[in-house]
């Protein structure tokens, strides 16, 4: 299976990680949308469907979606998903079609429930292509498993002799291995959610725990079980509150990683540009058996995309 491969815009930082400069008339535009979609989005909260414990994902080639936890769109407020940087560890070529991208890795279990509005209509918006991708319990990325998760990004490109100025996200390979675990996608229900089964995630130097996603609303499913995307209408990352983090970082695996401090949200730079412009990045969260985040965590949030956007990159996932 293969991927074509074009380049994504990206900026060097301290962590690889500068997100678009975002101006003040933007920002302004934004809060109107979420404002304008807000009553629209907190109406999903008032229909629960029975308990459902998630399943694995189909083995098919038929999208056969497992039932989301909720059966409609969660969260009270709105969120508009900014461009921000896939970082250096986007891996088209590792990514799955699928609803379980745990892999057995050692963990406490995450479920996301993910819903998707267009800002234009503040309405749910079917059959968009969700893509997630998120370091291991501690903080190491399927596919560049050999990069140590405790060593800034750019020490890291200097032992690898590569010149930062040389150095460009999803074009430059720096891949180490062929693993694919907590890497997945899958398409958004006829009412506008998903639900993806992974592993809650650990940390890295210089970033706070968060999972990746893209927004694809252009993309074909071939009869052989590849995918062709397009059309990026949204590139984010989602967060944790920083009390349930604290408490899931002193279980073991998590525990074991004790060769950096962890950085937490208040601290984290791309964290902070995602709360601009009413984009509220953080999951709603409620334990899996309903009294111990130890257990397993489900994670709810809901992400406004604007459908019409001519995304940066039209063809990053094509498989052939």
């Amino acid at each position: 299976m293969k991927f074509s491969v074009v380049a994504i815009a990206g900026l060097l930082s301290a962590v690889l990680a500068h997100p678009e400069t975002i101006s003040r008339r933007e920002i302004q535009r934004r809060s109107a949308i979420s404002k304008r979609c807000e009553p629209s989005a907190a109406s999903f909260n008032r229909r629960r469907m029975e308990k459902r414990w998630p399943g694995r994902g189909n083995t098919t080639y038929t999208i056969q979606t497992e039932a989301p936890y909720f059966d409609a769109i969660q969260n009270d407020t709105c969120v508009m998903s900014p461009i921000l940087t896939e970082g250096p560890y986007v891996w088209p070529r590792s990514q799955t079609l699928r609803q379980d991208m745990s892999e057995g890795q050692p963990g406490i279990p995450l479920w996301m429930d993910v819903g998707v509005i267009d800002v234009n209509t503040c309405e749910p918006l079917p059959n968009v292509l969700l893509n997630f991708w998120h370091c291991n319990a501690t903080g190491s990325y399927s596919s560049f498993t050999a990069l140590s998760p405790n060593t800034p990004f750019l020490e890291l490109l200097e032992q690898l002799g590569i010149d930062e100025e040389d150095f460009t996200i999803g074009v430059t390979d720096l891949h180490t291995d062929d693993s694919t675990f907590l890497r997945g996608m899958w398409p958004t229900n006829d009412v506008g959610v998903m639900e993806m089964k992974t592993t809650f995630p650990g940390f890295y130097v210089g970033r706070s725990i968060h999972i990746h996603v893209q927004a694809f609303t252009d993309w074909t499913l071939h009869d052989n079980g590849t995918v062709s995307s397009g059309n990026v209408v949204s590139t984010g990352q989602l967060y944790f509150g920083e009390t349930m983090s604290a408490e899931l970082m002193a279980i073991e695996p998590y525990s074991l990683h004790t060769q950096i401090n962890r950085t937490t949200n208040s601290i984290d730079d791309i964290f902070s540009v995602g709360l601009k412009g009413g984009y509220n990045p953080v999951f709603s969260t409620v334990p899996a058996d309903g009294n111990d985040y130890a257990n397993g965590v489900i994670g709810f949030i809901t992400m406004g995309v604007d459908p019409s956007a001519n995304g940066i990159d039209n063809s990053m996932y094509e498989q052939e």
